[in-house]
């Protein structure tokens, strides 16, 4: 009988172990996931939006920026759609956060329209694009050639 006891006391114990690391893992993966979607999207979603964590990319709206320290507003474009950013993060925007440049926000969209931003990446897209092979079909010897060879 005794022996009986301590079995099922151990089995409940594992049950309750068990179930609280499952409730754990669960509600902390659902915690860290966010959405990636487009500005458009993101106006779709109605109310879904003010309630999930998103990622939103664009181009920096070239004088959109306003720096201050750790802080920085702008404006995100994607296919002629606007968002205005507030960012606030333990870190500055990083140095290829410029006008232009490509940026990836994420965070929540406020019921004020503006999306506030706790992450921020960019990237120059002039920096990373790859060299346009028509400039690269035209070789110094062969411009020079071209430009001595007259017409008529």
């Amino acid at each position: 009988m005794n022996n009986q006891r301590q079995i099922i006391r151990f089995a409940i114990a594992a049950v309750i172990i068990v179930g609280t690391v499952t409730y754990l893992a669960i509600s902390g993966a659902n915690a860290g996931k966010s959405y990636y979607c487009t500005i458009a999207e993101m106006h779709g979603m109605g109310d879904k939006a003010y309630s999930r964590s998103l990622r939103v990319a664009g181009n920096v709206k070239p004088g959109s920026i306003h720096r201050m320290g750790p802080r920085a507003d702008f404006i995100l474009l994607e296919q002629g759609k606007e968002l205005p950013v507030n960012y606030i993060g333990s870190e500055p925007p990083p140095d290829t956060f410029k006008d232009d440049a490509q940026a990836l926000a994420m965070g929540r969209l406020g019921r004020d329209g503006v999306f506030h931003a706790n992450q921020l990446q960019a990237k120059c897209a002039s920096k990373y694009a790859p060299a346009d092979p028509k400039k690269q079909a035209i070789k110094p010897a062969t411009a020079a050639a071209m430009i001595a060879t007259p017409t008529h």
